[in-house]
């Protein structure tokens, strides 16, 4: 295994774990903190981001290999939610149904540099834990072979 699968493999669940601790005490402190009501697709996008953190400690703590297969599910999922979240707030997507009940989808409580906002955050997120997962998944295929080829030459 080389130096960088090894970095990935063992680093990477840290990572993804503190992207995922961020997110989620990020959109705990938006709502529960600084009162901003959530609309319909940030609740789709906390149901997908809030077992994340559980789920890579679990993973980090009991050195789970296969925690990339556990989380990429979710995080894949929030990068589409947060993706059509986005492009429903910057108005490429008309108004959906989705978002006709409650708070409007399209509102947008923070704007921190005239472009980021809790859509785009969520997407960022989303993004960084799904690339640190994909390349841990790949780092470890890479461990597999190193250790399958052994065994292979030794029959």
């Amino acid at each position: 295994m080389t130096r960088t699968e090894t970095t990935w493999t063992q680093l990477g669940p840290y990572l993804a774990f503190g992207v995922a601790l961020t997110a989620t005490l990020g959109s705990l402190y938006y709502s529960e903190i600084a009162g901003f009501v959530p609309c319909t697709l940030c609740w789709y996008q906390r149901i997908l981001m809030y077992p994340l953190p559980v789920i890579l400690l679990v993973g980090i703590l009991k050195h789970d290999a296969a925690v990339p297969d556990y989380v990429l599910p979710l995080s894949i999922v929030g990068m589409g939610v947060a993706t059509y979240h986005r492009l429903l707030e910057v108005g490429i997507i008309g108004h959906s149904a989705v978002c006709s009940v409650g708070v409007p989808c399209d509102v947008r409580y923070v704007n921190y540099f005239g472009f980021v906002t809790i859509p785009l955050m969520a997407l960022t997120a989303f993004t960084i834990i799904t690339a640190v997962m994909a390349l841990v998944k790949w780092a470890g295929r890479g461990a597999e072979t190193a250790a399958a080829v052994p065994e292979e030459a030794a029959n």
